[in-house]
């Protein structure tokens, strides 16, 4: 299988508290992979993380799965860290702060940024972590979900963790994907407008005088909002080539 390169940026480590099933470990793995999350810690894992099973689950993240540590003890897997928020889907008998996934996101790279250790901790598939683990934490975090079901599997957690720590670096939040083409400039646009303009005008579209130029401007609306590309430029002199008879 093709090992998939690690992005070696500052990030949290995942740490896994007494994990059941190697699928589940490996699949975390996977979720780690996707949000450039790279250091992975196991307290009292049940079943090896690098059997054939686990590594199948991880989906090309086997790396993580082979750099990762196994600990005997909690306090052992947090020693070096100086912030450690815990995950948690239910309320628990104790003061402590408990946020959501944004927030502790914010607070995870605050704590980065100033070149400190931050440890995201989740517990075992079937009860979660225990109050003596989260003890440990300085704060709590929980998923807002569905108060009905808010169960979630193991890597689901991490995910969502995971995405919403990544998403906060990404600058480019909505991109314009034009394969062969590129943008039109507005000089483009304008020249399509004006030829679109003098075949309605001949063709007595825009009717009575005084509504020519709401008219005008509401159509012209619908094509500078639609991003248009060159290429779907000269589609449109084509179609309009078509419709009024004239040569392309």
């Amino acid at each position: 299988m093709k090992k998939s390169a690690l992005i070696k940026r500052p990030a949290p480590v995942v740490v896994l508290v007494r994990p059941q099933m190697a699928e589940n470990v490996g699949m975390v793995a996977r979720a780690m992979m996707n949000c450039g999350l790279w250091e992975l810690r196991l307290v009292q894992p049940r079943e090896d993380h690098l059997s054939l099973m686990a590594k199948r689950a991880s989906s090309g993240a086997d790396r993580i799965l082979e750099q990762a540590k196994v600990f005997d003890d909690l306090d052992s897997a947090i020693a070096d860290m100086h912030k450690v928020f815990a995950t948690t889907a239910r309320p628990r008998d104790m003061v402590k702060i408990v946020m959501t996934p944004e927030t502790s996101a914010d607070e995870t790279d605050g704590v980065l940024l100033g070149k400190k250790r931050v440890a995201w901790l989740f517990g075992p598939e079937r009860t979660g972590l225990e109050n003596t683990d989260l003890a440990t934490a300085d704060a709590l975090v929980q998923i807002p979900l569905n108060p009905a079901h808010s169960s979630l599997n193991l890597s689901q957690a991490v995910l969502i963790m995971g995405y919403v720590w990544w998403m906060k670096g990404q600058s480019e939040k909505r991109v314009l994907m034009t394969g062969d083409s590129t943008l039109s400039p507005k000089e483009e646009v304008t020249r399509w407008l004006q030829k679109l303009d003098a075949n309605l005008d001949a063709a007595g579209y825009y009717g009575m005088p005084e509504k020519k130029d709401r008219m005008m401007r509401n159509l012209h609306n619908i094509f500078v909002r639609a991003d248009l590309t060159s290429s779907e430029i000269k589609t449109l002199y084509n179609v309009l080539a078509a419709l009024t008879g004239a040569k392309k």
